[in-house]
Formats: structure tokens, C-alpha cells, sequence
């Protein structure tokens, strides 16, 4: 079944509302996932997207600083973050 790119927008958006609520802190894809409701191959493919846009940030090593094997973390690129704080911050004005 394909999704339509209106659909993936509105889910991307999803994914970032959902970063926002937890910055700074980040969170792995299952966790996004599970958050939004979809399968993790779909949400990693608009991860990945978002990433590519600048829109996140992919972390690849843990708090120690050794590189996970088969996992990311994602939060928001600063930028996004205050754009989305401002915007709320207008809504609620």
C-alpha cells in the first residue's frame, strides 16, 4: 500500500511535534515509533528524510561515546527547536 506524500507530511510532522515534547532529550526510532503509532522501517525512512533535511540530528554513539551498532537516536537541530518554541509561544499569546 502507498502513502501519499500529503500522508508522509503530516506524519513527519508528527515525528517532529513528538521531539519537541521531549528536548532536549532524544529518542531511538522504536521509541518514535511506538509514539506515533507506525512500523519502525516506515518512521526510520522519514527520519532518515528529515535528517537529510537538516531538520534533526541522528546520535550515533551513547552517553559514553562508543558508537551503537544498530540504533539511532534523533532529537531536533536547535534551529527547529526554536522555531517551534516561537511558534508556540505566538499561538499561546
Amino acid at each position: 500500500m502507498k502513502i501519499s506524500k500529503e500522508k508522509k507530511e503530516k506524519i513527519a510532522e508528527q515525528i517532529l511535534s513528538h521531539l519537541y515534547t521531549i528536548s532536549p532529550k532524544s529518542a531511538f526510532t522504536a521509541h518514535i515509533a511506538k509514539e506515533i503509532i507506525r512500523d519502525e522501517e516506515f518512521v526510520k525512512t522519514l527520519l532518515l528524510d528529515l535528517n537529510s533535511k537538516n531538520l534533526i540530528i541522528e546520535i550515533k554513539k551513547n552517553p559514553k561515546g562508543k558508537n551503537y551498532l544498530r540504533r539511532s537516536r534523533w532529537k531536533l537541530s536547535e534551529v527547529i527547536y526554536e522555531t517551534y518554541r516561537d511558534l508556540s509561544n505566538n499561538q499561546s499569546h
